[in-house]
């Protein structure tokens, strides 16, 4: 059975003051419900909100909290990442059970962990960025090991990045296209641009860019970056047009991947598609320009191994240039589980 993930802009929640954390609580509880979470599996999400948000205050004096609603085969996944920008948070003190921090409901980082159905975090000097996944019960499927931080410029209603993920038997297929400009003129680009992508996601990119290109010929056009992998065959096929940026991690090197200069849905003189074997066990990393290139994973010692998603927020966290809408997706190339 195959999936198609897409999702909205990151939800970013303040946590500054003392009085933030109930209203994040009451947030994250809500967009639980309202995703077909009953109530025992909402009160989980409340109640590991409220902990993540206090131990913030507590070790950093102030953060984010970022929300998100990812599709999963059957419901949604509710993820959490709780984001600070200062040293001094022990990960192994704070996951020990029987500590808490102060003012909480004495759960502790331990019982946060189990209480998640995704759990990983990454902290050092720069700060932490902790994940907490919530699946609602009897939703057995594995966790898809990907993540994505997307933000709009300002915090405006209207993102002009969009990105889709489509998994399957084949294999997995990625999109990151970023509409000129920003704002709604943007976001429909963008928009344009994914639903032709969902139409044939494991088409051959080359040739699926092209009807990208027709799909978005009534719109002020973009930049596009295209991957699939192919997990019976070990390979990547990948193209580009435009600025949006594409690399192939492991925790040894890094390879930028291939684009051609062009607007698609306006002109471009070329494209192909080039073909990266083995990939296996990378992780592709697709990003717009709203994010800066000058990113090394090797500087962030362990980071490299860290969920899909602690990585695409610390990128986000520590280069984001904050003068254009920023999308970041990160995917484990590994065999899709059915």
């Amino acid at each position: 059975m195959d999936l198609n993930v897409t999702g909205s802009s990151t939800q970013v929640l303040a946590i500054e003051d003392v009085s933030q954390i109930g209203h994040a609580r009451r947030t994250a509880q809500k967009l639980a419900q309202r995703h077909g979470f009953n109530e025992t599996d909402a009160g989980r999400v409340a109640l590991v909100t409220t902990e993540l948000a206090s131990n913030i205050l507590k070790h950093a004096g102030r953060g984010e909290m970022h929300l998100q609603v990812l599709p999963r085969r059957s419901g949604h996944a509710i993820e959490i990442l709780a984001v600070d920008r200062a040293a001094g948070f022990d990960a192994g003190i704070c996951l020990a059970d029987g500590y808490s921090t102060g003012g909480t409901q004495g759960i502790g980082l331990g019982a946060v962990l189990r209480q998640a159905d995704v759990f990983d975090l990454h902290a050092d000097e720069r700060g932490t960025v902790l994940l907490a996944r919530f699946h609602a019960s009897g939703d057995r499927a594995p966790d898809l090991r990907f993540g994505v931080s997307q933000h709009s410029l300002h915090d405006d209603p209207h993102c002009g990045d969009s990105w889709a993920l489509a998994v399957g038997g084949a294999g997995i297929a990625a999109l990151v296209v970023d509409g000129l400009g920003h704002g709604e003129e943007a976001e429909q680009a963008a928009h344009a641009g994914r639903g032709a992508f969902l139409a044939q996601p494991f088409g051959t990119p080359h040739l699926l860019m092209e009807d990208l290109h027709q799909a978005m010929r009534s719109s002020r056009g973009g930049a596009v970056a295209i991957a699939r992998f192919d997990a019976r065959h070990d390979r990547l096929d990948f193209a580009g047009i435009g600025n949006i940026s594409a690399s192939l991690v492991t925790p040894e090197k890094t390879r930028g991947l291939t684009s051609h200069p062009g607007i698609v849905g306006a002109q471009y003189r070329k494209i192909q598609t080039f073909d990266y074997a083995p990939v296996n066990a990378n992780l592709l990393i697709l990003h717009s320009d709203g994010l800066q290139s000058r990113w090394n994973l090797r500087d962030y010692p362990g980071l490299v191994q860290r969920h899909p998603a602690v990585i695409a927020t610390v990128l986000h966290r520590d280069f984001s240039r904050g003068r254009d809408d920023v999308t970041v997706l990160v995917t484990a190339l590994e065999t899709p589980d059915d």
